[in-house]
């Protein structure tokens, strides 16, 4: 994989968990200082907007790994990273499927339900992504 393509991966990831994970710690942790505002935090709004912005950056990052590191490393049958490499791809698919899914849903519930779908394999996919990164710098070290 090219190291600009890296970088790419690494700021999309950077900027889509982000304001991801600001955004959730907003819309679930926070309480609102008025009892009857929809939002709980001021900058809420905001942040929900820059998530939206910066997940189709990641999904494009998603599909040039792919096609430049995913396939090439299976091919060769590498072992590196296997492991996280695996879980990555496999927590891609339901966080990007329910990132999008929660945007078109108009049921309460159902945008309720893809919204917890979106944070847990979210989470998932940061945390595999951490490690990935984190075992590739041990095994060049």
């Amino acid at each position: 994989m090219k190291r600009s393509h890296a970088r790419y991966v690494h700021l999309a990831t950077l900027a889509a968990a982000g304001t991801g994970l600001v955004y959730a710690w907003m819309r679930y942790l926070c309480e609102p200082e008025d009892e009857f505002s929809l939002v709980n935090h001021p900058l809420e709004p905001l942040l929900a907007d820059l998530h939206r912005l910066t997940g189709p950056l990641l999904v494009f990052g998603l599909g040039l790994i792919w096609a430049t590191h995913v396939v090439p490393k299976v091919r060769s049958g590498s072992r590196d990273g296997r492991r996280t490499g695996l879980v990555l791809a496999l927590a891609a698919v339901p966080m990007v499927v329910s990132g999008y899914a929660l945007q078109a849903a108009v049921d309460e519930v159902l945008r309720e339900a893809f919204g917890w779908v979106h944070v847990g394999f979210g989470l998932i996919w940061v945390a595999s992504f951490v490690g990935h990164v984190l075992g590739r710098r041990r095994s060049v070290a």
